[in-house]
């Protein structure tokens, strides 16, 4: 009977007195690390939806008070904002699948004995990791390949980068190659080894590159900053940028638009450097808050596999 009731024990109750402690502790230890890395965006959210003047007090720090959403009415009033989502919006989408695209042809094409100078043109990208030409030089070089004020130069300086062409190069090599050798037996050539064989299987490693990617992307401001003139080829990020910057003269003159304040009411909407700035905020990071738990697993998973090889 003692040996039937041990048996039919759950493995909570066989746990020692030292691993329930060690579960416990490991617990308290990733809640209080989860609300590390979760309140900062609370806290942007709430500010950015609560009484300005409380918010410009730093009153409010767990619940919202006075909630409104004037500040995103007039923060998405602002002059040039949707053309500068749009910049934005277009340059993470067409920048992103170029990238994976290139990404995973070089990637494969570098495991490939058959490429002429294969370890030359592998070392020869890997090397641009270590030594950059500088802001200056690099300027000079697109405004001679004519892309000063040229939406492509957000596009064309990334779509080749050695970080993820590692990555999926790294992959590919755990792949058996057996696969290929069995393809190429039944007379497939490089492009359909690559499109109908590789590039399927390659779908975690490829999810991380378009993560880190898009994020690059649509988070970059500094190339807007060095290489464009033309407002109307500004990102969101640039624009919301300057905006952040210029938060003082930018409430001043939203309050002074809309008139004069006779009540409590409209003294707690109008805008403030503290509103205008928590409400950008919220603005250019919940897009990529939203879209990048869709990516998590093969994130996770291309990491994993595209770190090992075998």
């Amino acid at each position: 009977m003692k040996n039937n009731h041990s048996k039919s024990s759950s493995p909570a109750q066989q746990r020692t007195r030292g691993e329930k402690v060690y579960n416990i502790f490991n617990i308290v230890f990733f809640l209080v690390v989860t609300f590390i890395c979760v309140y900062p965006f609370y806290y942007l959210l709430i500010n950015s939806i609560s009484n300005n003047n409380l918010s410009a007090a730093g009153a409010i720090r767990w619940l919202p008070a006075g909630i409104h959403l004037g500040n995103y009415k007039e923060v998405f009033g602002l002059e040039g904002l949707p053309q500068a989502a749009l910049v934005s919006l277009a340059r993470t989408v067409i920048g992103t699948v170029l990238t994976v695209i290139a990404s995973a042809y070089l990637g494969f094409m570098f495991t490939q004995q058959q490429m002429w100078h294969r370890s030359f043109w592998y070392r020869f990208i890997i090397v641009t990791m270590y030594f950059t030409a500088g802001i200056i030089p690099m300027f000079i070089t697109m405004k001679n390949y004519g892309l000063t004020n040229n939406f492509w130069v957000y596009i064309l300086p990334v779509i080749v980068q050695p970080f993820n062409i590692i990555l999926v190069k790294t992959f590919i090599e755990s792949i058996p190659k057996s696969l290929q050798e069995a393809a190429e037996m039944d007379g497939a050539g490089t492009f359909t080894v690559f499109g109908k064989i590789i590039l399927p299987m390659c779908t975690p490693i490829l999810a991380t590159v378009a993560i880190f990617t898009a994020v690059g992307q649509w988070n970059s401001f500094q190339d807007t900053l060095i290489y464009m003139t033309d407002s109307k080829l500004y990102s969101l990020q640039y624009l919301l940028y300057t905006y952040i910057n210029q938060a003082n003269s930018l409430a001043a003159s939203v309050k002074a638009s809309g008139g004069s304040a006779v009540n409590a009411a409209a003294m707690a909407t109008q805008q403030t450097p503290t509103s205008i700035r928590m409400t950008v905020s919220v603005i250019v990071v919940l897009p990529i808050l939203f879209i990048y738990p869709f990516f998590q697993r093969f994130f996770v998973k291309g990491m994993m596999l595209g770190a090992v090889k075998g």
